[in-house]
């Protein structure tokens, strides 16, 4: 294993890490797949391996999602998103306060910042594990209007109505698609919330559009591109960060407007 210490990409910081605490990745010539990648984390005199899709152990180390992800590995899809639909909003005329955007997979509110940073008018975070929430008051607080912990392939009546009550017409969804994070029909639900003509931005893995995602997205897109229900206005392929091998791994960020519901 490699003990890093923190360098700098540029993007996010991990400003409640505990340096006290020790971190080490696997050795870069260990080469594994995306979704099995791990760290091992030293708190208590004691190591403990934490693998990187495991969300509610990375978020309840303030900071560890921070300073693996960005500090480290060089993750910049929430900036890289944000840049490409604050391009889409300039060139139709739209004022970014007058978005109300439910950021599906909100996580610990990493795209949550950076959209109150670019002047979103109204935030609605939605994940399905208490840990995000939890993480968020902790580490970001103030930055979602609402915050929900719900799944949404199966959404209580009551969370759909307070949902829909906040008149959204913006979905983001940032390094959550693919790997049975988020699976399609909880996209779709997500989708269907948001007023016809709002704005769509979200990235998933270059892979999973060619089909190498038993989920279903490659499909799922590409349908809602073909029935007119989607209008991408920008794409774009970038470098989503590196992985524990020091590969870059590649994504595919797109913005578009919402024609129609897919339901």
């Amino acid at each position: 294993m490699t003990t890093t210490t923190a360098r700098s990409a540029g993007t996010e910081s991990s400003e409640s890490w505990d340096d006290s605490l020790l971190l080490a990745l696997p050795e870069p010539q260990l080469s594994m797949t995306q979704d099995a990648e791990w760290c091992v984390v030293r708190d208590n005199g004691s190591w403990r391996r934490i693998r990187f899709h495991d969300y509610d152990e990375l978020y309840a180390i303030p900071g560890l999602y921070e300073k693996v992800f960005y500090d480290i590995l060089g993750c910049d899809s929430p900036h890289t998103v944000r840049s490409l639909l604050e391009t889409e909003l300039s060139a139709s005329g739209t004022a970014s306060r007058e978005l109300r955007v439910l950021d599906l997979g909100a996580g610990n509110g990493m795209m949550g910042e950076e959209l109150l940073q670019m002047g979103a008018g109204f935030l609605v975070g939605v994940d399905i594990t208490e840990q995000a929430a939890e993480a968020t008051r902790r580490d970001r607080p103030g930055v979602y209007d609402d915050y929900l912990v719900a799944d949404m392939t199966a959404l209580p009546d009551a969370s759909r109505r307070r949902l829909v009550d906040h008149r959204l017409n913006a979905l983001t969804c940032v390094a959550a698609l693919g790997f049975g994070d988020i699976p399609t029909a909880a996209f779709t639900t997500a989708y269907d919330l948001v007023r016809p003509g709002g704005w769509i931005a979200f990235n998933i893995k270059e892979e999973f559009l060619e089909g190498g995602d038993s989920a279903g997205f490659a499909e799922l897109i590409h349908s809602m591109t073909q029935a007119g229900v989607l209008d991408i206005r920008r794409r774009k392929r970038y470098r989503h960060r590196l992985g524990t091998d020091r590969r870059p791994l590649h994504y595919v960020a797109i913005v578009g407007r919402k024609a129609g519901d897919l339901r």
